[in-house]
């Protein structure tokens, strides 16, 4: 592979960081430089370097921004992750009163493991009562491949045994290894393209707000700016899960700690 060079590393990351806001420090200059050969030998760029000095001089199509930001954003999940949460919200649906529509909203939905585990609980424990899962995502490939609800079967490693046979399948011939999530819940969970950065889509409120593992990668104001856009879709009673690396302690918000990485509105 050839290297990256330091002044375009800093160049990348600095217009990666002014569309998404998250910031890419230097420990991910291998992992950049891996993405970036692949995004220049596909756009038929002569070399790395090449590729870069267009995308910041702003010589490059608008679908080849989008899939620059697509390849540098990390993605890293699986089915049921961080389980205290679905404990809880186990027990939150469990008190809900029967017919009114339960909503949830997974703010960085990645591949869409998140929204998925969350539809299945919702399937299993709310009967007839209605419904709506939402997931959201920087990254338009993320969105696609949530909306496929096609995963390696190592990420079901958490799903319990029975959501495994009332809600995937299992892949057969070229699909050996893979799950595919049942059509029933893949009709009932929509994914869209959105930038916590940035003004929101048009969302309902929601009941629970998943806004995990993605706070990381952001300094102290950018973080309080995303929480304080998303607590707006945040019913009054509401509660938002943040990931159990990320506090909000020290960012001025107007939310109270109900447990470890559980919020509500203050």
């Amino acid at each position: 592979m050839i290297p990256l060079s330091r002044k375009s590393f800093d160049s990348v990351t600095q217009l990666f960081e002014k569309i998404s806001g998250i910031r890419l420090g230097e420990h991910k200059q291998a992992l950049v430089a891996s993405r970036l050969q692949r995004l220049a030998q596909d756009a038929g760029a002569a070399d790395i370097e090449s590729y870069v000095q267009k995308m910041v001089q702003g010589n490059a199509p608008a679908e080849e921004m989008t899939r620059l930001v697509d390849r540098l954003t990390t993605n890293e999940t699986y089915f049921f992750r961080e389980p205290q949460h679905f404990n809880d919200l186990a027990e939150r649906l469990a008190k809900h009163p029967e017919g009114q529509e339960f909503r949830v909203w997974s703010a960085a939905s990645s591949s869409g493991e998140e929204a998925y585990s969350t539809a299945m609980l919702l399937a299993d424990q709310l009967g007839k009562t209605p419904w709506l899962v939402i997931g959201t995502d920087l990254s338009t490939a993320m969105v696609e491949a949530a909306t496929r609800g096609l995963y390696p079967m190592d990420r079901a490693r958490m799903v319990p045994p029975d959501y495994l046979k009332r809600y995937c399948l299992k892949g057969e011939g070229v699909h050996a290894g893979e799950l595919l999530v049942a059509r029933s819940l893949r009709d009932r969970v929509r994914f869209l393209q959105a930038n916590l950065m940035q003004p929101l889509p048009q969302l309902p409120q929601f009941d629970v707000i998943f806004l995990r593992n993605v706070l990381i990668y952001f300094d102290a104001d950018a973080k309080a700016q995303i929480v304080r856009r998303v607590l707006t879709q945040l019913k009054p009673d509401g509660v938002l899960y943040t990931g159990h690396a990320e506090s909000l302690s020290t960012l001025g918000l107007p939310v109270r700690v109900l447990a470890t990485a559980i919020h509500a509105h203050a």
